[in-house]
């Protein structure tokens, strides 16, 4: 990952590949924001006139490369944009600075070093910048190497590495404050990059013992408590829904319990992540044109799985535990078919109409396994319908909660962490939909309102008297456009800011 260092180098003289400057959209032209003075004195205060000249205009995520002045070390100044410039004594929006950050970095791949002098006018920003140069600078290419020189040493890759330093003028590098914030930004990134990675590996590389594997060694690193359910476990404890679903396929299912605690929390929470790690639709097999991302069925378990790591690494006083529900969904003699009956870990049973409606089997299975644990609140993650990609479009994500006053806190928290969410209903009518003449309930209701169906199907399995949101994260989750600020293609991470603010929040008494 891009090492990050605070400096306070004057930009001039900084020895670097680049020095990345930030220009806002005014409403004359574009205007070369705070932190960039010495670079606009050294084109005499003419830089605004110059990019203009280039193009730029400010706007989010643009970036313009021109070269240094003379007598700068760094050969190439990088202008990014921020947006619409702030009112007067306003600062700039964390999440124009994180995204900025994030474009800049990934325009610099194959860079050693660059120099960051974005606006920082306080530690928080320094962390958000941060957080963007480490998101952006993000490269998925574990299966990139094409071969291997004769005396055994790696080829280089198809592309260029990543940003290998980020250095942030205007950082405090003694002020505790910065220190912290920087830390915070590194372990949440690294460990959203891990989720990305999950995300992005090939299915074929991760089925469920694969990722329970993998969830086993970041425990034992971070001492965090694991027990892993294999398919015995599974049968032994009448866990119907995971086994259903993943009775078609010949790598058999798990469920992996993580427990993070602190010797001083005083709240628990439990998220439980929908970890499909391959989702042919089963039975009810999915069309063409609707398989090949299917690998990405999983990324509400690898957020799960990355904010319980990152709450540990952050030492953040409050019990987090994590279920990752993971299985496959394949056709085979042997998978479920529509019209099967399972009796799941609660004791309900379900009629299956649509195998290809599995998350939500999964996910009740391990909603009631958090239920039992009595935690203050439990969030879900998943990759549910396509439903709420229809009524949300690809990046934004759904909330949905029996609690309406925890519903918006877990809405502020993600809007406060950079991720797009919008609060939806659970209406009440929608339920009948899902009665069932041979099951108490079916796992498919009305198609109009499929995600909030989806939502109240969840809901029957949440243990009585607890909190309870649902985030269904189907549209960002996967990015299948091109990068955008820090935005990779493929797997984004989606969700584990907003797990990880959601615990901060719990840690020091402010959730609602």
């Amino acid at each position: 990952m891009t090492a990050l260092t605070l400096s306070t180098a004057a930009a001039p003289g900084l020895r670097a590949d680049a020095i990345v400057i930030g220009v806002a959209k005014g409403a004359n032209g574009p205007s070369v924001a705070p932190g960039a003075e010495a670079v606009d004195k050294a084109y005499d205060g003419r830089l605004a006139g110059v990019l203009e000249t280039l193009g730029a205009s400010g706007a989010e995520g643009e970036v313009t490369k021109l070269p240094a002045p003379s007598g700068f070390k760094a050969p190439v100044v990088v202008a990014v944009g921020l947006g619409a410039e702030p009112d007067k004594d306003a600062g700039f929006d964390p999440e124009a600075l994180r995204r900025a950050a994030g474009a800049a970095a990934r325009a610099l791949a194959g860079a050693k070093k660059a120099a960051f002098a974005l606006p920082l006018a306080e530690a928080a920003d320094a962390g958000v910048v941060a957080e963007g140069v480490l998101l952006g600078a993000y490269s998925f290419d574990a299966y990139k190497e094409s071969a291997k020189e004769a005396k055994g040493a790696k080829a280089k890759a198809n592309g260029k590495a990543p940003l290998a330093e980020a250095a942030l003028l205007g950082g405090k590098p003694r002020d505790k404050a910065y220190k912290a914030a920087i830390e915070r930004a590194a372990a949440v990134a690294e460990e959203l990059n891990r989720a990305r990675d999950l995300v992005n590996t090939p299915p074929n590389d991760l089925d469920p013992e694969a990722f329970a594997a993998v969830a086993q060694a970041a425990a034992k690193e971070h001492g965090i408590k694991v027990q892993v359910l294999d398919e015995k476990a599974l049968t032994k404890g009448g866990y119907g829904g995971i086994l259903g679903v993943g009775a078609g396929s010949a790598s058999g299912p798990r469920l992996v319990k993580l427990s993070y605690t602190s010797p001083k929390a005083k709240k628990s929470l439990a998220f439980v992540g929908k970890g499909i790690t391959y989702d042919s639709g089963g039975i009810s097999l999915k069309p063409a044109g609707h398989n090949e991302t299917m690998k990405c069925d999983m990324a509400g378990a690898a957020a799960v799985f990355a904010a319980v790591v990152a709450a540990a690494r952050l030492g953040l006083e409050v019990n987090v535990t994590g279920w990752l529900a993971l299985a496959e969904n394949m056709p085979s003699g042997s998978a479920t078919r529509p019209g099967d009956v399972l009796r799941m870990y609660s004791g309900k049973t379900v009629e299956v109409l649509n195998t290809d409606a599995e998350g939500r089997l999964v996910l009740a299975d391990a909603l009631w396994a958090a239920s039992q644990d009595k935690p203050d609140a439990i969030i879900d993650v998943a990759t549910l319908t396509g439903a709420m990609m229809l009524a949300l479009g690809s990046r934004t994500y759904g909330i949905m909660a029996n609690d309406d006053a925890f519903r918006a806190a877990v809405h502020e928290a993600a809007e406060e962490s950079g991720e797009p969410a919008w609060p939806m209903p659970l209406p009440e009518h929608l339920r009948k939909g899902m009665d069932s003449p041979t099951a108490d309930i079916a796992n498919m209701g009305e198609r109009m309102g499929g995600g909030l169906v989806a939502g109240l199907f969840l809901r029957e399995f949440v243990g009585e008297g607890i909190t309870w949101a649902h985030l269904d994260i189907a549209g960002p989750a996967f990015n299948e456009g091109g990068p955008f600020g820090y935005t990779p293609k493929g797997g984004t991470g989606t969700a584990v800011r907003t797990l990880v603010r959601v615990a901060e929040l719990a840690a020091t008494g402010e959730l609602g």
